[in-house]
């Protein structure tokens, strides 16, 4: 095991990893006092498990962890061998997370106070120069209860714990960084949400809008919600694109070759190419509530 030690880069975070055996989701949310600390602390590779390494970070526990829950190794076990072949493991804190949803994390006697951690069934939370134990047991009690895709629980997680105390220093970054086989842009990845606030007053709430964001451009609404682009929601695009220059024809009229290449046109300037189907000729709701807020 390689280590790394530097006085100069203690990773004072608070983390949380967990598996969604449902999806096949794995993720981390992190936020801390520390610069840029989603390039530092999230680690994660679909069918694998999820590390987050942290306070005098030892960045080769990602990969090395990954491998070793990706040959068979259970969270637990992968932790004792990662600690196993590490000198300075006193100072290390990490939570792993593995395909199975087994969950397993340490807090080292070197780690600055308060530190510590909170395992649950698939999950683990850990923080180090803490204002307190709050901070992680109000994040492990809002990802038990929070509803919806994991990426979005774990950033409920993570505003619970910084509403309860967070990192004593104050507040600097944050990101989320979630896995699914093909979940990734045109399923050529399994990179499902990689989110970063690098240096803001508000690093959460700032993830948290930028969550929102991602969803909407890249979300998916159940065929029950699609609108058909007929009627009211077709005249309202229509002149929707007729105030912003991509439709000339009468608003009122039927859906013809002109009105199709109007709103692939339109669509595709705003990005929700996604969340819009021609062929079927149906937009999603939340997109369409969008575009005339920003009317």
């Amino acid at each position: 095991m390689r280590t790394n030690v530097s006085r100069d880069c203690i990773i004072t975070t608070f983390s949380i990893v967990a598996a969604d055996l449902a999806t096949g989701d794995l993720g981390i949310a992190v936020a801390s006092k520390f610069l840029a600390c989603g390039a530092v602390v999230p680690w994660a590779s679909a069918g694998a498990g999820a590390v987050a390494t942290q306070s005098f970070a030892n960045t080769a526990y990602g990969p090395d962890g990954i491998r070793m829950m990706r040959d068979g190794l259970s969270a637990q076990d992968a932790l004792a061998k990662l600690l196993a072949g590490d000198a300075d493991r006193d100072l290390r804190q990490v939570g792993l997370v593995d395909a199975r949803g087994g969950a397993a994390a340490h807090t080292g006697p070197g780690c600055h106070a308060w530190a510590g951690h909170h395992v649950g069934e698939g999950f683990a939370c850990q923080g180090n120069i803490l204002v307190g134990q709050e901070t992680v047991d109000a994040m492990a009690a809002a990802l038990r209860a929070a509803k919806g895709e994991l990426s979005g629980r774990l950033v409920t997680a993570l505003a619970a714990g910084d509403k309860a105390g967070g990192d004593k220093r104050g507040k600097q970054a944050s990101a989320v960084y979630v896995v699914r086989p093909k979940g990734g842009y045109g399923g050529m990845n399994d990179v499902l949400v990689d989110l970063r606030v690098d240096d803001h007053p508000e690093p959460v709430a700032e993830l948290r809008r930028l969550l929102a964001l991602r969803n909407l451009y890249f979300g998916t609404s159940p065929v029950a919600e699609k609108l058909k682009i007929e009627g009211a929601v077709l005249v309202d695009l229509k002149r929707l694109m007729t105030a912003r220059g991509f439709y000339r024809g009468d608003a009122s009229g039927p859906w013809d070759e002109a009105t199709e290449k109007a709103i692939d046109a339109f669509i595709a300037s705003e990005n929700f190419e996604e969340r819009v189907d021609l062929k079927q000729r149906t937009i999603d709701a939340p997109v369409l509530m969008h575009l005339r807020a920003q009317a």
